[in-house]
């Protein structure tokens, strides 16, 4: 299937070439300069002569059984992946096409040769863990295009969680993009987990990818990122992006002829279809290009653990000062004074660090562009005053129909004690929004404030840069409602890109899974910005007893110091155990399938543990209904849990030294 974009690469020659592909345009008009070494290319082990490219050449770096390779054949380049021998991407096309008619990778002379590597470990302000190691072999090719003169690069990196590429443009000047060549070979038997936009996850063949689109949206088979590829021996990988900065958002794209391949697409129009289309992007050069990243598992469960790769290759923090960075649980309230006041104490009671104003607040929110001034129904000084006082900070919505001087509205904000704000319709995609969207993130870091961006922005890494950048959108929500299936796609897929926003609608009627598997999410799903009883009042849990799950909401963190993935498949099942201190919390979720793992506890430490089991009761007639049982035991790190679920359930648990 052909988008409307599509034109003709010439057919590379060469051993395993791929053929004409088809392909289309991108890129922008904003030049912002980004050195290579602010974006971190640096040789850390001296360069050496390479033969020329028409002899076929290749270089590879490996770490822990993954290898990724990047060869000239006949002059034009080529790259592959294997995991312990085992084909990830088979042999895949690389390169840059420019707007002037020149293709980067068609034909081109090895110049120089630079193995490295490096292992440091750091410290996220939050995350899965306490401390990430950055440990890598990479080979970095300089290369120059034999047609134009023009010098380049390609840079490969192997981790022990996965491996990376990215290009570098090496010449002073400024250089206009029209399409990226990269292509995606996977092995025959492969299914990748498609979506895009906020449609469900939909598993097909590569060359499969339904059209989707509009007059005014990127039109063809593509599909967002994070893209989550199952192959038929057992192997499981997940390509992400990350590091996109003054660049196009990357999607995928079926390939005509081909049932295994998909090619890259940098976007043309936000995904919203608002905003000047962008066919082309001028960078400042020298320019490395964000990286494409496919994090790899040897087994589903591996996967989830090793989700850090995209943080590792993302710029390191750019603050000095993090203190004010809290990550916590949030309770959304109605739009009156006296349901902000209410809010407050509700949060202090269950121990949530956040109350929010959502869409609204000051007045309809397409087409009140003014976000200065709170209806008439808030008095919001009164709330942030009480909220302050009582340890609980303020978050407010902003359309981005609002964020025409962000810097002076943040500044507005932060004066009046919020401390948060959450960003709707964010028109994610071309290079302009890229750049607008690590601006407000700078912006909000000026005025410390943190910063919740939705609907459809997908992540790159960047909460490692800007950490106030805590959480974003980019998933079909569980305000819809959706399949217990989708629920556990999306530790696989997603969450493996980066923080998710998904609200968590704990004892709503319109679910379609049990509560148990509800709350199991709050320990499953990596969001340290947690939105809690989505839809609720605080007068619906007056009674405690009647929800037995309050608990449990009232102890879980956010962020974590150590987290293991016990078991999982993806569509299926999946079970997280997460550490907070010396107490760890444990999830597990399954589809509509009831089913009971066997989980060994040889992550807990010596001694003894308290566990108190949040499990499914007796199916009611639909899972909703069905009740949540609370039962205590003692464990140690010999025991097996034996944990249950009955149909789109789960359990959660706490497991606390005795």
């Amino acid at each position: 299937m052909r988008t409307t974009k599509d034109r003709e690469e010439p057919a590379p020659g060469g051993n395993g070439s791929p053929g004409a592909l088809s392909r289309r345009g991108v890129l922008k008009g904003t030049a912002v300069t980004v050195g290579l070494a602010a974006a971190g290319v640096a040789a850390t082990q001296p360069a050496h002569a390479a033969a020329a490219g028409h002899s076929g050449c290749d270089a590879t770096a490996r770490m822990g059984g993954n290898a990724i390779t990047v060869s000239v054949v006949d002059g034009a380049l080529r790259w592959s992946v294997q995991h312990k021998g085992r084909t990830v991407v088979d042999t895949s096309a690389l390169g840059l096409a420019l707007s002037d008619g020149t293709v980067l990778g068609s034909g081109v002379t090895v110049r120089r040769s630079r193995p490295g590597g490096g292992r440091t470990t750091w410290s996220p302000v939050y995350g899965r863990n306490a401390t990430v190691t950055d440990h890598y072999q990479e080979q970095r090719w300089d290369l120059r295009d034999n047609a134009s003169g023009i010098r380049f690069g390609v840079q490969i990196r192997a981790y022990r969680t996965g491996v990376a590429l990215r290009y570098l443009l090496l010449d002073e000047g400024t250089l206009s993009v029209s399409d990226e060549l990269t292509t995606f070979a996977f092995p025959d038997g492969t299914t990748v987990y498609s979506a895009r936009d906020e449609n469900a996850y939909l598993p097909v063949a590569p060359g499969s990818i339904p059209v989707t689109g509009t007059s005014t949206t990127d039109n063809g088979p593509l599909t967002d990122l994070p893209l989550t590829a199952t192959l038929a021996d057992g192997l499981i990988a997940c390509v992400c992006e990350s590091s996109r900065l003054d660049f196009p958002r990357l999607m995928l794209s079926s390939v005509d002829g081909q049932p295994g391949t998909l090619s890259a697409f940098l976007m043309e129009h936000t995904a919203r279809g608002t905003g000047a289309v962008e066919t082309t992007s001028t960078v400042t050069t020298p320019f490395a290009t964000p990286w494409r990243a496919i994090v790899i598992g040897s087994s589903h469960a591996e996967l989830v653990d090793n989700a850090e790769l995209a943080l590792n290759l993302a710029p390191p923090n750019a603050l000095t000062d993090t203190s004010w960075i809290k990550p916590g649980k949030v309770f959304r309230c109605e739009l009156t004074t006296a349901a902000g006041l209410a809010g407050v104490d509700f949060a202090e009671a269950r121990g949530l660090e956040y109350i929010e104003y959502d869409a609204g607040w000051y007045g309809p929110e397409f087409t009140t562009v003014d976000a200065t001034t709170p209806i008439a129904a808030i008095d919001l000084p009164s709330v942030i005053s009480y909220a302050t006082g009582k340890g609980v900070g303020v978050f407010l919505y902003v359309n981005r129909l609002a964020l025409t001087d962000a810097d002076s509205l943040f500044a507005l904000y932060k004066s009046w004690g919020v401390q948060g704000i959450k960003l709707g319709f964010i028109n994610d995609g071309t290079q302009t929004m890229t750049n607008q969207i690590t601006d407000w993130a700078k912006a909000a870091a000026r005025y410390e404030l943190l910063i919740d961006m939705h609907d459809d922005v997908r992540p790159f890494g960047y909460e490692r840069t800007y950490p106030n950048w805590i959480s974003l959108e980019g998933v079909r929500g569980n305000e819809q409602f959706p399949t217990a299936t989708h629920n556990v796609t999306l530790p696989f897929a997603r969450n493996i890109g980066g923080p998710l926003d998904y609200t968590i609608c704990y004892g709503q009627s319109r679910d379609k899974t049990t509560n148990a598997h509800q709350m199991a999410m709050a320990a499953v799903y990596y969001q340290p910005l947690n939105f809690l009883f989505w839809y609720d009042k605080p007068s619906k849990y007056a009674n405690p007893a009647n929800w037995p799950g309050l608990p449990w909401f009232n102890a879980v963190p956010t962020t974590w110091d150590e987290s293991r993935t016990l078991a999982g498949s993806i569509g299926e099942y999946v079970a997280v155990a997460r550490r907070h201190g010396d107490t760890w919390y444990l999830g597990a979720m399954t589809n509509e399938t009831s089913r009971t793992l066997s989980l060994p506890l040889s992550f807990l430490g010596s001694g003894s543990f308290t566990a108190t089991v949040y499990a499914d009761g007796t199916p009611g007639i639909n899972p909703y209904q069905t009740p949540v049982v609370v039962s205590t035991r003692t464990v140690t790190s010999g025991t097996t849990l034996s944990v249950a679920m009955a149909p789109a359930g789960g359990q959660a648990l706490v497991l606390k030294p005795s």
